[in-house]
């Protein structure tokens, strides 16, 4: 994902996302309440969002709230977190199964 953030561009791989906001995998640490803007294509198309940095965890990443998500990507959104949430349910069914 590109994104920006006092000034400076990154690309960082995606760790975890939810509707609410997404964690980076980046060593680069950044202030806790510093704004971000967030670029990325997905397979249902471009994204972009404004998020604010709500945790670091040094060396490891970012916590990022999104604080606006541009109208016609909303729905793009959606359409992601349903597609990674059914991955999620098929990998996990296969090792709970008896």
């Amino acid at each position: 994902m590109y994104w920006r953030c006092d000034g400076r561009d990154d690309v960082s791989p995606i760790r975890d996302m939810s509707m609410g906001g997404i964690f980076l995998e980046t060593p680069k640490p950044r202030t806790v309440g510093a704004s971000v803007n967030l670029h990325f294509l997905i397979q249902e198309g471009q994204l972009r969002a404004d998020a604010t940095v709500r945790h670091v965890k040094n060396g490891n990443g970012l916590g990022l709230k999104f604080t606006a998500v541009a109208e016609e990507d909303r729905a793009r959104l959606a359409a992601l977190m349903t597609r990674v949430r059914g991955i999620a349910r098929s990998r996990n069914k296969g090792h709970h199964e008896s």
